[in-house]
């Protein structure tokens, strides 16, 4: 049956993704690749073949089925290694966004034989605004990419950085395993600036009952941790608790709604990085202990570490600090069993090995943009032309980005375009400023259109890409190689 379907594929010029071949009783099925797009081939008969979508071709012999979203369940019902599903707290993971769709393949490849899995489908619903895509097409491109690298050992999708309901409904309706509960909203970030006269008219504020089960439970206590102790002074408490008690009721009444009943394996991430202050240890500890007496079982914790973890570029801070503190992090997720996550991990690369040692191995790293820069590098080197009008475009509305982002670029350090031969192009992704330029624009740069309504760049660049799939893919599994060889994976 291979053989026939390798001899159809040949006579229509298709190119077959070896590591995707399977047989399923009477069917042998494989994504192949032709000039315009990839489709799945099926030879023979039976159920699978039957329930894929498609045009039957050679005399009835074979079908040739579309990557659609129908047909990427029937992939998930008699394949199940093409489902996502909950990767637990015992093993490193990474979170590989993939804002274009494409990425997957390389990803997988890139991670294959390692000992960390990944979490494939990745986006927050203001990327996929961003981007014009649905939760829907992202979960199907992770599980094509799945299917087309014969990838068997598990992966992940997070409904990433969800503050709203009814998105957290929607994500985990559509299959999603994991959920990274943004509590940003919920977090008084203006505590960090108030005197002492504020802040106790505010902690007064608080029902006397919750002060009073929070001072019986943390007030002048020291609780051991690892090789540390973890305080509580009276006005630090009163601070934590007016900064973080009403986000910690916020994460158990998401948790007891929707992750228990949800009647499946759920990674419950808890976000709590979008704070204008790093998080004390002490509050980390109190935001955890809190959810275990609660009984929110939590699958890992973002908090918000010294320094910058700024997009697209290596960590800006204290080396020192961050390793000290890490420790205690660390210590404190162990205690408790579940992972550290850290948000933003793209190319902190002068990080990543102490986040590896003092973890142990158990984390999870999140990176989303760095591959949307990989293939910008792609495009830069194979198709020059539209790159340079990408980077003009990118200069031309870059105050359109910076609404979003928070970014130490500067944009007068960035090499000028017309003083830069097409050969040095690629190396724009080597320098900060132009990558944070590229990193932030990537929804503009998507977006753009002419006056006829069509995009400028948007179907230049996909095609480009198609056409270099496997210089993209080697991109990717450098750069996300480095990141793993440097997190001890």
């Amino acid at each position: 049956m291979a053989a026939a379907l390798e001899q159809i594929a040949a006579s229509s010029g298709w190119k077959i993704y070896n590591k995707s071949l399977r047989v399923y009783e009477g069917t042998t099925l494989a994504m192949v690749r032709g000039e315009e797009e990839r489709n799945l081939l099926a030879v023979g008969d039976g159920s699978l073949f039957d329930d894929l979508d498609g045009t039957v071709i050679a005399d009835g012999a074979a079908k040739l089925a579309p990557l659609t979203h129908a047909n990427r369940k029937v992939l998930n019902h008699y394949f199940p290694y093409t489902v996502p599903r909950a990767l637990g707290t015992e093993v490193a993971t990474i979170g590989l966004g993939d804002r274009l769709g494409i990425a997957g393949s390389g990803h997988l490849q890139a991670v294959e034989g390692k000992q960390i899995l990944p979490v494939l489908a990745q986006q927050s619903i203001r990327e996929l605004n961003l981007t014009g895509r649905s939760y829907e097409e992202v979960l199907d491109a992770a599980c094509y990419a799945v299917f087309q690298e014969g990838f068997e050992d598990g992966f992940g999708a997070d409904g990433d950085h969800l503050k709203v309901e009814a998105d957290i409904e929607l994500a985990l309706r559509l299959g999603f395993t994991m959920l990274t509960l943004d509590c940003s909203e919920h977090i008084d970030n203006d505590v960090a600036n108030m005197d002492e006269g504020q802040l106790q008219r505010a902690y007064a504020a608080i029902p006397s009952a919750t002060r009073e089960r929070y001072e019986q439970r943390y007030g002048g206590k020291s609780f051991a941790v690892g090789e540390s102790a973890i305080q509580f002074e009276v006005a630090t408490l009163q601070s934590y608790v007016c900064i973080y008690g009403k986000a910690i009721d916020f994460m158990e009444r998401i948790y007891k709604q929707y992750i228990v009943s949800a009647g499946r394996d759920i990674d419950f991430e808890i976000s709590i990085d979008e704070t204008l202050t790093p998080t004390d240890p002490a509050a980390h500890f109190m935001v955890a202990q809190e959810l275990k007496d609660r009984g929110v079982d939590i699958y890992s914790m973002a908090p918000r570490f010294c320094g910058e973890f700024q997009k697209g570029i290596d960590y800006i801070g204290d080396l020192t600090q961050f390793e000290q503190e890490l420790k205690v992090h660390a210590a404190i997720v162990d205690h408790f069993g579940y992972k550290l996550s850290i948000h933003s991990g793209s190319d902190k690369f002068s990080v990543f090995p102490v986040i590896g040692k003092h973890t142990s191995g158990r984390f999870h790293v999140k990176t989303a943009g760095t591959n949307w820069l990989e293939a910008v590098r792609t495009v830069a080197q194979v198709n020059p032309s539209l790159y340079r009008r990408m980077h003009a475009y990118a200069l031309e509305h870059v105050e359109e980005a910076l609404a979003y982002y928070h970014v130490s670029m500067r944009l007068e350090e960035i090499a000028p375009l017309d003083q830069t031969v097409d050969a040095q192009l690629p190396a724009y992704m080597d320098e900060d400023n132009a990558r944070q330029l590229i990193h932030i624009t990537y929804g503009l740069l998507l977006q753009a259109k002419d006056e006829q309504g069509k995009p400028l760049f948007k179907t230049k660049f996909y095609q480009t890409l198609y056409e270099q799939e496997e210089a993209y893919a080697e991109s990717l599994r450098r750069h996300i190689g480095r990141h793993l060889e440097l997190l001890g994976k």
